[in-house]
């Protein structure tokens, strides 16, 4: 079992910036990949960015690739999403997840991952 919990979502106004985090427990984080995804109101969850074990591999989202950037600090067991130049169509409630598959390829799909943290919102503002 690993437990996620995020943190550092809020309200912002168009053009800001939020930083989130995940903090993990349990088994051992280095061994897992880590992802981002976002729901919004009726809106299916959807991928945002991926970060390999050892930080060598990450991707995005084409509707966010430019403006977060997805980091891990396997001495804190944290993983990190850096949001800049919000806009209002990146209100969702965030959520961080962990994959104990072995490769990195492709995981895009929320049924890629093993386990799920709670949730952040955040909203932004025009």
């Amino acid at each position: 079992q690993v437990q996620l919990v995020e943190s550092g979502g809020g309200l912002v106004q168009a053009g800001g910036s939020l930083r989130l985090s995940c903090a993990a427990s349990g088994r051992t984080f280095r061994n897992y990949g880590m992802g981002w995804f976002r729901q919004a109101p009726g809106k299916e969850r959807e991928f945002v960015a991926r970060i390999s074990r050892n930080s060598l591999i990450t991707y995005y989202a084409d509707s966010v690739k430019g403006r977060f950037t997805i980091s891990r600090d396997n001495a804190k067991n944290t993983v990190y999403l850096q949001m800049n130049s919000l806009k209002p169509e990146d209100t969702a409630v965030y959520y961080c997840a962990a994959d104990s598959a072995y490769s990195d390829y492709q995981r895009r799909a929320a049924a890629s991952y093993d386990y799920w943290g709670q949730g952040t919102q955040v909203t932004v503002s025009s």
